[in-house]
C-alpha cells in the first residue's frame, strides 16, 4: 500500500531519544519508591523498539518521561537533540502535539464522534486550517485502510478498527515519535497481528520512530531492537530475531 502522507525527516545522526543516567523516585506515605534507576537509552531517528518487561519493572514510567508526561527525578532527557528535562509544562505539551503520537491498548476514543473527527481532533489544538486538517484526516484513514468507516462511530466499528483509527489519530499530526502503550492487549490474536504489522509498515514508510511498550517477550521481538527493563534498570538490550533474519537476507541479497 502506497502511503499518502508525506514522510518525515529521514534519520538523522543525533538520537531522537536520549536519557542519561536517568532515574525517577515517587513518595508513598515515608517511603520512597524508585521506579527507574541510572537508565541511560539511546534511540535513533526511525527505530523500532520494544520495551519490555513484567509489571512493576518501569516500563509505564519510562514512557511516560520520554512521552514528556513527566520529569525525571535525576539525571536529563534529550528529545531530538535538545535537553527538555526541565520545560514548563505548557513547553511540553507543544512538544507533545507536534512531534509525538500516542495509541493506548483501550483506545481512547471519543464515543460521540465519528472516526474522522476522532483523528482530527489533535490537529484542532494546532493552528491548522479546515482544509488542511480534512486533507490529512482523510489521508491517515486512507494509510490505515478506513475511508469507508470515514462517518461512523466508535461502538460501530470493531475492536480493529477502533484501534486503527487511534493509529491513524497518532500519524495525523505528522509525528516524529510514536508512543505505544500494549496496543494490541485488546485485541484477538488475528488482530493484534494486523494491528502490529500497520504499525511497523507505516513507521517503516514514513521514517517515524516507534517505541512499543509490552510485557509480551513474544510480540517484542517482532520488532528490530527489544530493550529489557527489570526493577527499574536496563536489563538488557539486544537485536532481536527479526532484525537478525532481516540482515541475513540483505547480505544474501547484495551476495546475489
Amino acid at each position: 500500500m502506497t502511503l499518502p502522507l508525506t514522510p518525515t525527516t529521514a534519520a538523522a545522526s543525533h538520537s531522537l531519544i536520549s536519557l542519561r543516567n536517568t532515574s525517577r523516585s515517587y513518595h508513598v506515605g515515608q517511603t520512597e519508591v524508585r521506579a527507574m534507576a541510572g537508565v541511560n537509552l539511546q534511540i535513533a531517528n526511525g527505530e523500532q523498539v520494544a520495551i519490555v518487561g513484567p509489571s512493576g519493572s518501569g516500563k509505564s514510567t519510562l514512557m511516560n518521561i520520554v512521552g514528556l508526561l513527566e520529569r525525571p527525578s535525576e539525571g536529563d532527557y534529550y528529545f531530538d537533540g535538545a535537553c527538555v528535562s526541565h520545560l514548563t509544562p505548557n513547553q511540553k505539551a507543544e512538544i507533545r502535539s507536534q512531534s509525538v503520537g500516542f495509541v493506548f491498548q483501550q483506545f481512547h476514543l471519543i464515543a460521540h464522534l465519528s472516526a474522522a473527527q476522532n483523528v482530527e481532533l489533535p490537529l484542532r489544538y494546532q493552528s491548522v486550517s479546515a482544509q488542511e486538517r480534512a486533507a490529512r484526516v482523510l489521508a491517515s484513514l486512507q494509510a490505515v485502510g478506513l475511508v469507508h468507516r470515514l462517518h461512523h462511530r466508535p461502538h460501530q466499528l470493531s475492536g480493529g478498527e477502533r484501534q486503527r483509527v487511534a493509529i491513524a489519530r497518532a500519524l495525523v499530526t505528522r509525528p516524529k515519535l510514536i508512543l505505544a502503550d500494549e496496543p494490541t492487549g485488546a485485541l484477538d490474536s488475528a488482530n493484534g497481528q494486523a494491528v502490529l504489522e500497520l504499525m511497523l509498515s507505516l513507521s517503516t514508510q514514513m521514517g517515524v520512530t516507534l517505541l512499543l511498550i509490552t510485557h509480551d517477550p513474544v510480540l517484542a521481538e517482532r520488532l528490530p531492537r527489544c530493550v529489557r527493563l527489570l526493577d527499574g534498570r536496563i536489563e538488557s538490550d539486544s537485536l532481536t530475531t527479526a532484525q537478525t533474519t532481516a540482515n541475513t537476507t540483505n547480505t544474501a541479497a547484495g551476495h546475489a
